[in-house]
Formats: structure tokens, sequence, C-alpha cells
């Protein structure tokens, strides 16, 4: 067999040009008005730049430009969008509008500023694993962000199948605190199908979102739930130990029983430099109810006399483990806040 032939640079800039001028001409493409069928209600499934998949009434899905006129678009909108009479290198119609979102769940981008990751959501599950590693930290700034958006939150432990005693040990009594602070704990395993039917119960007539590192399986779980879907996956590194960037953009799916399901893209860390102190105070729940009892009110609540949180972590009534997450977290807002970023709400 004849070895392939490898591109070089100039090879492949060429190509990417093309590629860029050709998804650039079909995004421009505009339809007359006589070309366009009548208006129909729709649900953005996913975003890939100019262009976005909708979900009709129907069920069908349809590749669409996006009118100049719409600002933001992303998974979960709901919007009114025209079929064309004819495909127009594979684009089928034209979002026109969007209507406006129940909610929307965010996250801060060190070059972008504030970005929505999916609107129009009912609860967020996060996902979190023994592999790569379990992170309680990631865990709780995710809290932090779906407490402010009043969202429902769930914690999912998946890949149980790899919970020794040892693990058992220093995972358990963590979420063991979780569940103590009033969230739902669900335990899943894609490998042994556990715990898939009572997560099914939780995505019931609802919209939801898989959140997390990337690597603890999101991916995974999606194709469990739904065999026909096969999002694509990847094992964690051997190399680094982290997890492998498999889903690229949010992406919805339909449930058999009414709920929607969207997978979104892995994250290394997640950062909260867009919010206030005290809307971080506000995402822990039992710091929540001690804001304004300190002595002072300028409290740093650290080592200030007089200060009820440090009074409540001696008491027991709040965990030191929460409590020191709580404080990194004030901290990674000052020394990781980008010089150039949007301000805090």
């Amino acid at each position: 067999m004849a070895k392939k032939k490898r591109l070089n640079q100039g090879q492949l800039r060429r190509m990417r040009a093309n590629a860029q001028k050709r998804l650039h001409n079909e995004a421009s493409y505009e339809w007359s008005d006589e070309q366009l069928g009548k208006s129909e209600d729709g649900v953005v499934i996913s975003r890939f730049g100019q262009h976005v998949d909708i979900q009709s009434a129907s069920g069908e899905i349809f590749r669409c430009n996006i009118r100049r006129t719409v600002n933001s678009l992303v998974t979960g909108d709901e919007v009114l969008w025209r079929r064309g009479n004819e495909t127009h290198s594979g684009i089928k119609g034209v979002v026109e509008a969007v209507q406006s979102r129940r909610s929307e769940l965010s996250r801060p981008d060190y070059y972008d500023g504030l970005k929505t990751i999916a609107a129009n959501i009912d609860q967020v599950i996060i996902v979190s694993a023994l592999k790569p590693e379990f992170s309680s930290d990631i865990i709780d700034r995710y809290l932090v962000a779906i407490e402010n958006t009043h969202l429902q939150p769930v914690i999912l432990l998946n890949k149980v199948d790899l919970l020794d005693e040892e693990l058992r040990q220093q995972v358990l009594p963590i979420l063991e605190q979780y569940q103590s602070l009033g969230y739902q704990i669900l335990y899943a395993s894609s490998k042994t199908e556990h715990g898939l039917d009572e997560l099914k119960e939780h995505l019931k007539a609802q919209t939801t979102i898989f959140v997390g590192q990337s690597g603890v399986g999101k991916s995974s779980l999606v194709n469990t739930l739904l065999p026909e879907v096969c999002a694509h996956t990847q094992e964690v590194s051997d190399n680094s130990g982290l997890g492998q960037h498999t889903t690229t953009t949010a992406r919805l799916y339909p449930l058999a029983d009414g709920g929607r399901l969207i997978d979104s893209p892995g994250i290394r860390e997640f950062s909260l430099w867009h919010l206030e102190n005290d809307e971080v105070t506000y995402g822990f729940r039992e710091l929540r109810q001690l804001q304004g009892h300190c002595k002072f009110r300028d409290c740093k609540h650290q080592n200030d006399p007089g200060c009820a949180f440090v009074e409540a972590v001696k008491n027991g009534d709040v965990s030191e483990r929460r409590y020191q997450s709580y404080l990194r977290i004030l901290q990674s807002m000052v020394e990781k806040r980008p010089a150039r970023h949007i301000p805090p709400r």
C-alpha cells in the first residue's frame, strides 16, 4: 500500500483558509422572504460558530444560519426560525429571533468575558468522579454559580465501580456533608449501569445540564442513557492523569420521558471572578445565614475579631473543609482575575 503523503505547513494553512472562507460564504448567504417558509418554533440543539442545529416542533433537526440581528444564541434557547425552500451548502433555514430566557448558566472566560453555557435549564447535575481525581473544590465552585442563578443543583458521583475501601473513606464523608446541607446526591457507573434508573427519574420532564471536569464521564453517561447518540468519549490521559476535552460544544438531547439533557464541555477549573464577595458567600448555604452577624461590617471572615464564620467553624456548625474552600475561592478571585476583564455584576 502506498504511503500517504504528509502535507506541509503551507498546504495546511491554505486548506484551513479555504475551509474558513467556505464557512464564511455559507454563513453570509441570505435567503429572500420568497425563499423561506413561515415562522416556526424551535429549540437550539447546538451551536457551531455562525450555524446552529435547530430541533423543530416535529423533532426534526435543521442546520440554520443566524440573522445578524440575533445577538446571542446558545444551546437550549427557544427560537423562531424559517426553513428554506431549498438547501444551500447544507444550510436548511434561518433563525430570526430568540425568545426570552427563563434561566441560564454562565461561566467567565479569561479572554471572552462572561459566557453563557446553556439556557432554559431546570436543574444542573454536577458530575464528579474518582478518576481523574475527586475534587470537592470544583463542586463548591459550581454550587456557588448555580446557587446564584437559583437553579436546582444535584451532585452525581460517577465511576463508583472504582470505589474501593480507601476511596470510600475519603469521599463518602465529603458527600455526606453536602447531603446534610440539603443537596441531592446520586451515585452512578456507566460501566456497570449502577444508579442509572434513579438518574433517569431525576431527568424526567426537566431540562438538565451535565457539568463537571474533563474526563469525569459525562459523555459516557449520555451514551449509556441514550445508546443511539454515540457522544464522543475519550479515556483519561495516562500521561497526565487529566481528563481529555471530548465534548467541544454544549449539545441538547431529547429524552423519551419528555425531558431534555444537555451535555456540556468539560473544564479543568471553574473561575468565579465575575462575582462579588457577597455572592460567593450566598453560594455557601451554611454561610449565607451568617451574613450580617459579624461584629464588624467590613469583616474579611478570617482572623477578624467577632467573625461569625470563624465562630461557626469552631463550634462545628460549619465544616473546616467548606470554610477553607470558601477562603480559597475569595483569594482566587483576586489572583486569577484578568487584567482586562468584565467587572463583577
